[in-house]
């Protein structure tokens, strides 16, 4: 049969869809998607921020939040190399006591000693199918002046079905590591 749609509403309908550029269901995922954008300023030369970053035995002094402690850190920093940082919840944090995070990732851009982007997942142990989260991380450090600038851009692209306070917790996190990681620096 011929198509008997008004001429009118079928141009709003193509105008909508090719607006933006894709189909409905790739614009829904977009909306999922949450984006996390972190700065810092240290008073330290980049190749010491890029250590800290870097180097096992210095992110398990600063990984994670307060009241944790990381047992299980490997970095490998080059394309292809993967990072693995499991986070321990600590006495002072009550219930959560002894409850572990672990990430793991690998990195697709290493450029020493000035970016470093990784695909990674976190999950909290032992609910794996449900409390994943994926998220693509792109750290960049500049220096100028004798200090160094920490810009870290988070995009998390899925959060599992019991992860959505995680997620929401992610950049207080963040904030939290990242004072760590300047208390480091300033012992450096």
């Amino acid at each position: 049969p011929p198509d008997r749609t008004p001429p009118d509403r079928t141009r709003r309908t193509t105008e909508r869809t090719t607006r933006r550029g894709e189909p409905p269901a790739i614009t829904q995922l977009f909306k999922k998607t949450k984006v996390l954008e972190l700065e810092r300023t240290y008073p330290a030369p980049i190749d010491a921020v890029w250590q800290a970053w870097t180097d096992e035995d210095q992110l398990r002094q600063w990984w994670g939040p307060e009241k944790t402690l990381v047992p299980e850190c490997k970095v490998d920093p080059r394309v292809g190399g993967s990072i693995h940082v499991v986070t321990e919840a600590g006495e002072g944090m009550g219930k959560y006591q002894g409850t572990r995070w672990p990430m793991s990732g690998t990195f697709t851009i290493v450029e020493p000693p000035r970016r470093l982007v990784w695909e990674a997942r976190s999950w909290t142990e032992g609910q794996e199918d449900t409390s994943t989260i994926e998220h693509v991380n792109d750290l960049t450090l500049t220096e100028s002046g004798g200090t160094t600038t920490v810009k870290l851009h988070i995009t998390i692209n899925r959060i599992g079905s019991k992860a959505k306070m995680a997620a929401f917790g992610m950049k207080m996190g963040y904030k939290a590591q990242l004072d760590k990681l300047g208390d480091l620096l300033a012992g450096s």
